[in-house]
């Protein structure tokens, strides 16, 4: 099995932390609320990333407070589909990926899973772009020189995960706070009119350039990705799984989405309420690239603190959108192909992909383009939203699968009509995109040659994903079992092993691996001791190295072999050099071994990073069974 790639070895989502906050030995009902929040704030960055600063900047800047009511209704829509999605994952125990890949056929599963990728990728444009932009306006760095930074955030949470999920919420959370207090901050700064904004909670939309900004609101507000995220993160919380513990478990996730969707509105609502009162409300109306509203902050409220919190909070921001959105990437991955990529190339694969498309533009046309390359990113996630959506209402709205827990008729009718609010105005942006790419293209021929058929591929896709359960009741699809049925066991003979390696190390460890060893090949066999000397002349000098370590080590090691010949085995030893993972699958060959008995390090977490892992690079370079022993007090 390749040490990158494999299959998922359960049906579990996110197997690494499936149900590992345990909340029923909780008794206080104040405690077991506690235990449930977090995955909604996991979720709730994606509404405050970089991609949605964009639009609000935009639409304080030349709308004031007017359309502060689109926040507002774009937010209790996400609160209902992000509850919707939390519910699929409490009762049915399935992600949303995994739950389409048991509904339809692989044609349709695999281009659900390449729109979700696109989406996921777009999304991780944006968050490098607004990285690199906080990192321009925090420390002057060429916004070339920020984009590439932003590749080193790609092992942070791989740092994260080692220490469990509750450790990566409170995380995120740090990150939020950081935002809201900066945004609380600089709204005090800029003291709003409170009249006029409470009016802006009234519906209207002024002219067709507000309609085009409302739609920009709510397209960059509910994102694809997240809902495949929340419908995986709530199994992180192990519960009592009888029809009390369900309705418990839904109702504690609805508390928490609506109070880190609301948090996510409130960062929302100050970025348009500080654009208003100060922007719009000295006439400057063409304020659109976050780069401008940074610049006028400072002269416009009079202190260097407006700008540099915005800056803070921009990095913040595009941080924390790109943990979870690393987080939607496996869960796309492994609920759609039963594959699981190792997750340091999972991450790098995803922001090279966002990379290269910022690179190129901001060489090609300059940094001033990025704004609209934000724009960009917006118009892709918008075209994949109705592809999570509708399957996530017509899962929750099925019977059959969800029983007593199937959504309410009236919670029905709002999921569709949000549904059709956010997907036919999300359909009027790709629509008034593309047609201003074709007119303002000086050979719209090729729009019309590539944009346009995938525009209509993905309108007939989605309307047989929005018809199929009305096509008439059809033989739902099986899950598909992560390993094909296994076949029948043939005749068991035993072959004892008859060349043994034992590697050991002058540790407590050494007596349990040579035992393990005896044990397995017994008086007939014939053994070899080895040991990898790894000092830094042995490094360099190899088998020409006689030092004190290497003189130290040969005879401890002959020591040991000297013992077990009087036992009457058969033993050799031999000496490594530098590497021990090259070193040893070399001495192995060398030896013709057809057994390596290893002991396990001991060390875990950022000890791995430091230390490596000997055993994991050694069992993928050899061809032969490891036997990893393990202290019994480990």
């Amino acid at each position: 099995m390749n040490q990158f790639i494999k299959h998922t070895s359960s049906g579990a989502s996110l197997e690494e932390v499936n149900a590992t906050v345990d909340t029923t030995m909780i008794k206080s009902r104040w405690r077991r609320l506690l235990a449930f929040i977090g995955p909604a704030y996991l979720v709730s960055v994606g509404y405050m990333d970089p991609g949605n600063w964009a639009t609000d900047i935009a639409g304080g800047s030349q709308f004031g407070y007017t359309l502060i009511w689109i926040l507002l209704l774009s937010n209790l829509m996400a609160i209902l589909l992000q509850s919707l999605s939390a519910r699929l994952g409490i009762v049915r125990g399935r992600d949303l990926a995994q739950a389409s890949k048991e509904t339809y056929s692989r044609p349709v599963n695999l281009s659900l899973y390449f729109l979700a990728e696109i989406a996921i990728a777009a999304c991780d444009l944006a968050e490098v772009l607004g990285m690199a932009i906080g990192l321009q306006l925090l420390f002057n760095i060429p916004l070339i020189w920020g984009v590439c930074i932003t590749v080193l955030d790609t092992f942070l949470l791989l740092f994260l995960i080692n220490f469990g999920i509750r450790k990566m919420e409170a995380f995120i959370l740090g990150l939020i706070a950081v935002i809201g207090l900066a945004f609380l901050t600089e709204m005090i700064l800029a003291k709003p009119d409170l009249g006029m904004m409470a009016r802006g909670f009234v519906p209207s939309i002024p002219n067709n350039a507000a309609l085009y900004i409302a739609i920009g609101i709510i397209g960059a507000t509910v994102m694809p990705h997240n809902l495949y995220l929340h419908s995986s993160l709530v199994q992180t919380r192990k519960f009592k799984k009888d029809s009390k513990g369900i309705r418990k478990a839904i109702r504690y996730n609805i508390f928490d989405s609506v109070i880190a969707l609301n948090l996510a509105f409130f960062v929302n609502a100050a970025i348009l309420v500080l654009a208003a009162s100060t922007f719009f409300a000295n006439g400057m109306f063409d304020v659109s690239e976050i780069q401008d509203a940074h610049r006028f902050l400072e002269p416009l409220l009079g202190t260097k603190l407006a700008s540099t919190l915005f800056a803070v909070a921009l990095i913040a921001s595009g941080q924390s959108s790109t943990l979870t959105g690393t987080l939607a990437g496996q869960i796309v991955m492994e609920g759609y192909l039963n594959l699981r990529i190792a997750p340091w190339v999972r991450r790098l694969m995803t922001r090279l992909i966002a990379i290269i498309p910022a690179l190129w533009t901001i060489l090609v046309y300059g940094e001033s383009f990025t704004g609209k390359l934000l724009v960009l990113s917006q118009v892709i996630l918008s075209l994949q939203l109705g592809f999570a959506v509708i399957p996530l209402i017509h899962f929750v709205s099925d019977r059959e699968k969800m029983k007593e827990f199937t959504i309410k008729p009236y919670v029905r009718m709002a999921a569709w009509i949000s549904a059709l609010i956010i997907v036919g105005l999300n359909v009027k942006l790709v629509y008034n995109e593309i047609s201003g790419w074709i007119l303002n293209s000086e050979k719209p021929l090729y729009i019309w040659l590539t944009v346009v058929p995938v525009a209509v591929i993905a309108a007939v896709l989605l309307g047989y994903i929005a018809l199929r359960p009305f096509f008439g009741h059809k033989k739902p699809r099986l899950a598909t079992p992560p390993h094909p049925e296994p076949e029948a066991l043939k005749k068991i003979t035993l072959k004892p092993y008859s060349r043994i390696v034992i590697a050991v190390d002058f540790s407590a460890m050494d007596s349990l691996n040579i035992s393990y060893g005896l044990a397995q090949g017994g008086s007939g066999a014939t053994y070899r001791l080895i040991h990898i000397v790894e000092s830094a002349g042995a490094l360099m000098m190899k088998h020409e190295i006689r030092d004190f370590e290497f003189r130290s080590d040969a005879r401890r090691l002959e020591s040991y072999a000297e013992e077990l010949r009087q036992s009457g085995y058969e033993v050799s030893t031999g000496i490594g050099y530098g590497n021990p993972k090259r070193s040893i699958p070399e001495m192995v060959k060398e030896f013709g071994a057809d057994l390596l008995i290893m002991g396990a390090h001991g060390h875990k977490g950022i000890k791995d990073a430091l230390l490596g892992t000997t055993v994991d690079a050694v069992r993928h370079r050899v061809k032969i069974p490891v036997l990893i022993v393990t202290s019994p007090g480990a």
